[in-house]
């Protein structure tokens, strides 16, 4: 090496003041008076993003393939259009920024710090975005790649009109935190549309690259009208919100409230109160290990909702070991229990061994969120006052059918998949259901339920129904059979029926349109049958019917007794919600009864005769057709009054001669005979294996 510089002399001389020429350049670069540009970097970042930059105070820059800078005072207007001034307004900035991207076009920020910021983020609709650093606000490359955010003591808003988002949230760091959870906050505002307050903890580096797999931890409790979240867990990805892996317990008065707040279209229910493991990956939400109570039901299972393609999906299975019949009410538009209170829910979490283990309060929080929680647990004590009632979903007066109108249209927000059973039904007290469960598919929205299984006295009620929502209003099609219901069992608070044998069979099947379910009966077209054959059915309801005084004495001397059932049926061809008899028949060893009518299901009455026939010879009858009438409110049923004025205006007349006499016109001579049961039942059958729109079968008539 010498031998070279001896030869080239001029060589050694170069490189001597090359050497010295990048100490005093790395002199000057790390002694630079950067602070003289501020002026010159404010001036070109303004026309750079059409919109006004300054540094208020001071510019520090060490310079290096990833450059560090520092802003004392800091003021990055927003665009005209944003309702905040400031995209960022801080006491101090610090940032690095790595400069072989910037040659590419991209902005790449591995790290921010701000110091008492003031942050406005805004979205439009159009796509246009408050932090896009180019005058093309809409440009989705023109946003910076930012790894890790650290704040103190500030507050930041975020508007986003197709969210309905108007969030605005304070926060500050607690250095002294021992839990990790330094981050401390408090938000108010609006998701979508919804208005909601929330507070809680969490880790003080936000990790917003999605090549930083590191977890921030985070404790939030939440509450938009009366519906309460408690969450806990961490999220490895904050700007895409994967990775998250976190406990929740939410409560409220209706399930359906959260389609406003979450986009999820769930039944309307009682109050509730859940827990469970909340995560998402890939887009895709999963709530699982879910355990809670709905009303007086417990409730378990877990259920995910993918928002990765253009609808979102639900999917899941859920189950309830007990459900409260009551419960289902709110599904078709009938008020909650007025029990069904938060506080009694409670009550139910700590009766119910099985979920009272999954339903313990965290006690690990700090005192800060377990006040809030307890907070809220109390003021959820006024969430039933107006939820438990839900007056406006009451039928009309004098009306028993549901009138609330039920929201279809969201229905068309997502599909779903969703598997629901029952194990044990309880409190239908006048439906003899014990068990259940249906399969709910809901696609472009079509809803069906197929198939709905339901254990009905003994037997079983099975079906499928289609609401499509494309519609307007709603179009419904259904088609329901019920196989080897036990008669003794179908009317459990009728004790007269307990001691009676045999199995009911029958079917329907019905289309209609409606956005509730009377308007949906109101117009309803189709089929109804149901028969029975042979088995026994209590006498006093046949003496009854027949207003055989003398066989009612002699029930009350010495009890009542079964007679032999033939067979019974009946059909009904159903046309634009008036129900018009094809057969009603009910034969037995004692009476046959014939009928016929109808009943109106849209303006809810009833219109049916019934005209017995003993056939064995009895005293104190009064031989005349029954009437029933009146509405599904207040049902009326007796005998027909001129038939029965007839007869006792001759017993009358009989009388004045002679009060023996009078007995002679009650004196059934019997003249009742055997009824064409395989005519009627055939008509039974015909009618139940048609369709709603099918020609109905050929009449049979009963004699």
């Amino acid at each position: 090496m010498k031998k070279v510089f001896r030869r080239h002399p001029n060589l050694q001389r170069l490189l001597v003041v090359a050497g010295v020429g990048a100490v005093l350049l790395v002199i000057a670069v790390i002694f630079f008076p950067w602070d003289m540009l501020r002026g010159s970097v404010n001036r070109y970042v303004s026309e750079q993003l059409g919109r006004r930059f300054e540094i208020t105070q001071r510019l520090a820059v060490n310079l290096g393939l990833t450059t560090s800078v520092r802003l004392e005072g800091l003021e990055f207007a927003n665009p005209d259009w944003a309702v905040e001034p400031y995209f960022v307004k801080a006491k101090a900035a610090e940032f690095d920024i790595k400069l072989w991207p910037l040659i590419f076009g991209r902005v790449v920020i591995p790290r921010i710090a701000l110091f008492e910021p003031q942050v406005g983020l805004q979205k439009e609709a159009d796509g246009r975005k408050s932090w896009a650093l180019s005058r093309d606000t809409s440009n989705e490359n023109a946003t910076a790649e930012i790894g890790t955010v650290t704040a103190d003591r500030g507050k930041l808003t975020y508007r986003e009109a197709k969210k309905g988002a108007d969030i605005s949230t304070q926060f500050s760091l607690d250095a002294d935190d021992a839990k990790l959870l330094p981050l401390r906050f408090e938000a108010s505002g609006k998701w979508h549309d919804a208005s909601f307050t929330a507070n809680g903890r969490a880790g003080s580096i936000l990790a917003l690259s999605r090549d930083i797999k590191e977890s921030f931890p985070m404790e939030i409790n939440a509450q938009s009208g009366k519906t309460q979240l408690r969450a806990k867990g961490v999220v490895n990805n904050l700007q895409e919100f994967e990775g998250l892996n976190a406990s929740f317990d939410l409560q409220g008065r209706n399930l359906e409230e959260l389609y406003k707040i979450a986009g999820v279209v769930l039944p309307s229910t009682p109050p509730y109160k859940l827990q469970g493991q909340l995560s998402m990956q890939n887009k895709v939400w999963a709530a699982g290990q879910i355990r809670g109570v709905l009303g007086s039901s417990d409730i378990s299972g877990d259920m995910r909702f993918d928002i990765s393609g253009g609808t979102p999906l639900l999917t899941g299975k859920i189950q309830s070991k007990v459900l409260d019949f009551a419960d289902l009410l709110p599904v078709i538009g009938l008020p909650v229990k007025t029990s069904a209170t938060p506080a009694n829910i409670n009550a139910n979490v700590k009766a119910n061994a099985n979920t009272n283990a999954s339903l313990k309060a965290d006690t690990n929080s700090d005192a800060r969120p377990a006040a809030t929680a307890t907070a809220t647990v109390k003021k959820s004590a006024s969430a039933v006052s107006d939820a438990g009632l839900q007056r406006e979903k009451l039928p009309a007066k004098g009306r028993v059918l549901p009138t609330a109108t039920l929201d279809f249209n969201r229905l068309k927000s997502m599909n779903a998949d969703v598997v629901y059973s029952a194990a044990d039904v309880r409190h239908a007290a006048q439906l003899p259901i014990d068990k259940g469960n249906v399969h709910i598919r809901l696609n472009k929205g079509v809803l069906q339920l197929d198939p709905v299984v339901l254990g009905v006295a003994g037997g079983s009620l099975a079906g499928q129904i289609k609401v499509d929502v494309n519609v307007l209003p709603a179009a419904f099609d259904t088609r329901f059979d019920l196989r080897a219901v036990a008669l003794n069992q179908l009317f459990p608070t009728i004790q007269s029926t307990k001691s009676s044998l045999g199995k009911v069979s029958g079917q329907v099947a019905l289309k209609g349109r409606g956005n509730s379910m009377a308007q949906m009966l109101g117009t309803a077209s189709g089929d109804v049958a149901m028969l029975t054959g042979k088995g026994e059915i209590s006498n006093i309801l046949l003496e009854f019917l027949g207003l055989d005084g003398g066989e009612i004495i002699k029930f009350f001397l010495r009890g009542d007794r079964n007679v032999t059932l033939r067979c019974a049926a009946a059909a009904f061809d159903v046309k634009q919600g008036l129900m018009s008899s094809k057969v009603i028949l009910l034969d037995t060893s004692d009476t046959v009864i014939n009928g016929q009518g109808q009943i109106n299901l849209a303006n809810e009455t009833l219109d049916i005769d019934l005209k017995p026939e003993p056939k064995d010879k009895s005293i104190l009858s009064l031989r005349s057709p029954l009437k029933i009438s009146g509405t599904f409110a207040a049902p009326s049923a007796g005998p027909d009054k001129v038939a029965l004025g007839a007869r006792a205006g001759l017993a009358i007349a009989l009388g004045v001669v002679n009060p023996f006499l009078a007995l002679l016109a009650t004196i059934e001579t019997g003249p009742g005979q055997d009824a064409d049961c395989t005519g009627a039942m055939a008509t039974a059958k015909n009618v139940s294996n048609t369709k709603p729109n099918d020609k109905p079968a050929a009449k049979t008539t009963a004699q």
